[in-house]
């Protein structure tokens, strides 16, 4: 990603706004629904100099889209799952991260209709197994996502000139590092048999789901929103 388009996404305070209400009328139209596509966790980017961009932007926000509400029901089923085992503060996390990835996929669902695509419903697909295998499952996705997916997506943003695009998929790729290092601090805890210490409140950015556990700033470090449009995670 060019440094000039992290400028771009980091420095201008009206990102927030602008997404917020993106998705606040995109949800009012479209629901996510789950009946007909599988999760595309391996999803990746395929840029070629023979590849029309902006046509592989369009591919790469359907995959995301697909990818980000998947992960939205499956950490609720996650979250469940931990509660079911005694796990609650584990269940809380998996509960507000399941919140962050909604707002990704809303944010993706914006640029889609802003390009004239039809919003497809999502079947989606995931094991519900141990809550120690989910968090090794998970750490496994979301290392992903930020190593390989949502880089490769960004570049190809940037080639096809698509800046709405790169904005969406940036605040997911920022956010995604961070759910992958609560997930390592979660398996760590539960592995020595202290994850009663962990957080038992977390803060949504509602503009790039950026993800806060216990205390939040008074403005969003990624997208600038004002921390009294947060939205706090404090039960199940």
């Amino acid at each position: 990603m060019k440094k000039s388009l992290l400028a771009f996404v980091l420095g201008v305070a009206s990102l927030g706004t602008l997404f917020q209400s993106c998705n606040e009328n995109s949800e009012k139209k479209t629901d996510i629904n789950a009946s007909s596509q599988t999760e595309m966790e391996g999803a990746t980017s395929e840029t070629s100099e023979n590849q029309d961009p902006q046509k592989l932007t369009i591919k790469n926000m359907h995959d995301a889209y697909k990818g980000e509400t998947t992960a939205h029901f499956k950490y609720a089923a996650y979250s469940k799952k931990a509660d079911e085992e005694g796990h609650p503060e584990i269940a809380l996390l998996f509960k507000a991260a399941s919140g962050a990835e909604l707002i990704h996929a809303n944010n993706h669902k914006v640029v889609l209709l802003r390009m004239g695509e039809a919003i497809p419903e999502i079947a989606p697909e995931f094991t519900v197994n141990s809550t120690l295998e989910n968090l090794k499952e998970s750490i496994k996705g979301e290392s992903y996502e930020f190593n390989t997916m949502y880089p490769n997506f960004i570049k190809d943003a940037n080639a096809a000139g698509n800046y709405m695009a790169q904005i969406s998929l940036t605040y997911a790729y920022k956010v995604e590092q961070k759910h992958r290092d609560f997930y390592i601090e979660a398996l760590a805890e539960l592995e020595a048999g202290t994850d009663n210490t962990l957080a038992k409140i977390y803060y949504l950015c509602p503009t790039c789901g950026n993800t806060y556990a216990t205390t939040a700033p008074a403005r969003c470090e990624i997208s600038m929103t004002d921390s009294k449009l947060f939205i706090k995670v404090t039960g199940l």
